[in-house]
C-alpha cells in the first residue's frame, strides 16, 4: 500500500532513530530525492549521494594497498566521509545497479559495514528507486525477498496537494494556478506510450526555471506565446503545452483572490464550472489571507461569493474557513450545510450571514 509524503515524513524519523535503512520507491519525478534531502536537513546532516547505476563493485570496495605481506582495501572517498562523520548516505537508483553492486550494498544495509570497514555510528542510509508498484513501467531489476528484508520499504504516491503546497511560492504564480486549475496535467498516471513526452512534478519545476530565467511571464506574456508553447512542449509534452499556452493567453481574465476579498467582484465568476470554482476556493485558502482575522468588508465580500457557490465548492470553502475562524459555525448550521442539495443557496446564505457577523 502506498503512502503520501505527509505520512512518510511523520514516520521516517522513528526508523532512522534506530539506524535502520529506508528505501523510498515510486514513479519518476515525484520528489523522492528531494524528500531524502529534506529529511537530512531536518536532522542537520549532510548528504553523501551515489548513483548506484553508475557504479561497479570496485567503486564500492575501493583499491587494494599492500601492508607488509598482505593486501588490504582502501575505501573510496564517499565511504570515508560516511565513516569519519555522521551523514545521510543516499544510494539513488538502487534497482538499476548491477547485481554485484547491489550485493555490496546488501551488507551495508544489513550490517552497516563493507569489506571490514564500518560506518560512523550516526551515519544513516537511505535509497530511492523506481521499482515497486510501478516497476513494470521501468527498466529496473526485481529485488529478492532477502534483499528487501534488509530495508524498511515505502512505496510513495504523493497527493496533488503535496505538490501544490510545496510549489506555492517556488514557481511562477501563473504556473501554480494553471496546475491547480488543471490538475490532470501535473503528471501522467497510466500506461506510457513509447517515446512520448509526459509531464511530471519534476518537469514542471524545470519548465518554471526556464520561464523565470527567460523572463517570459509578465506584462508581455501574450506576445511570447509561441516561445512559451515550444518550451512547454519540450518539458511537458504536447497536451500540457497547448493547455498552458491557452491559460497564459487568458490569464489576465482570471479571477484572483484580491478580486474576491478586496474588490467583491464575485459576479465575474458567473458561468464558472465546479472545477473553476474549486480552483478559486483553493487559491483563497492557500493564499493565507484567511489565516488572520478578516476585515468586515473582506468577510462580507467572501460571504457574498460563498452564497453563489455550488454545494461541493461551498463545502470545501466552509471546511477550510471553519479551521481558521475563531468562532465556529453552529453545529445545526454545519449539519444543514452537509445535507444541502446541489443548489444549496438558502443554507449558504445562513452560513454567510453568520460569518459576516463575526468579522473584525
Amino acid at each position: 500500500m502506498a503512502i503520501d509524503f505527509k505520512n512518510f515524513n511523520m514516520i521516517v524519523d522513528f526508523i532512522l532513530d534506530v539506524k535502520k535503512p529506508v528505501m523510498v520507491r515510486g514513479r519518476h519525478g515525484i520528489g523522492k530525492s528531494e524528500v531524502i534531502y529534506q529529511t537530512a536537513a531536518r536532522r542537520g546532516l549532510p548528504v553523501v549521494e551515489r548513483r548506484l547505476s553508475q557504479m561497479t563493485e570496485g567503486d564500492l570496495i575501493g583499491l587494494p594497498v599492500v601492508e607488509g605481506n598482505s593486501t588490504t582495501w582502501n575505501p573510496p572517498d564517499w565511504f570515508k566521509m560516511a565513516q569519519n562523520k555522521p551523514v545521510v548516505l543516499f544510494f539513488d537508483e538502487l534497482d538499476r545497479a548491477t547485481l554485484e553492486v547491489r550485493q555490496g550494498v546488501f551488507q551495508l544495509a544489513d550490517s552497516r559495514a563493507l569489506n571490514g570497514h564500518k560506518l560512523h555510528d550516526d551515519t544513516l542510509i537511505m535509497s530511492a528507486c523506481n521499482g515497486g508498484m510501478h516497476g513494470a513501467q521501468y527498466q529496473v531489476a526485481s529485488l529478492d525477498p532477502a534483499e528487501l528484508d534488509r530495508w524498511t520499504v515505502y512505496d510513495v504516491e504523493p497527493t496533488i496537494d503535496d505538490w501544490m503546497t510545496y510549489a506555492d511560492g517556488k514557481v511562477e504564480r501563473v504556473v501554480w494556478e494553471f496546475v491547480n486549475s488543471n490538475r490532470n496535467h501535473l503528471e501522467f498516471i497510466g500506461e506510457f506510450e513509447p517515446n512520448k513526452k509526459y509531464p511530471s512534478r519534476r518537469s514542471w519545476f524545470r519548465f518554471n526555471e526556464a520561464l523565470t530565467k527567460g523572463k517570459l511571464i509578465g506584462e508581455n506574456a501574450k506576445d511570447k506565446l509561441g516561445v512559451i508553447y515550444h518550451l512547454a512542449d519540450g518539458f511537458l509534452g504536447f497536451e500540457a503545452a497547448v493547455a498552458f499556452r491557452d491559460f497564459v493567453k487568458n490569464y489576465e481574465s482570471q479571477v484572483s483572490v484580491e478580486d474576491i476579498l478586496d474588490k467583491g467582484q464575485h459576479s465575474r465568476t458567473k458561468g464558472y464550472t465546479l472545477a473553476e470554482h474549486t480552483a478559486l476556493v483553493d487559491k483563497i485558502l492557500i493564499s493565507g489571507r484567511c489565516d488572520k482575522a478578516l476585515k468586515a468588508k473582506e468577510m462580507q465580500n467572501l460571504a457574498d461569493y460563498f452564497i453563489d457557490l455550488p454545494a461541493e465548492a461551498a463545502l470545501k470553502l466552509f471546511d477550510g474557513l471553519s479551521k481558521r475562524l475563531s468562532s465556529p459555525v453552529p453545529a445545526n448550521t454545519i449539519k444543514m450545510h452537509k445535507m444541502t442539495s446541489s443548489d444549496g443557496r438558502s443554507c449558504n446564505e445562513k452560513i454567510a450571514s453568520f460569518w459576516s457577523g463575526k468579522s473584525n
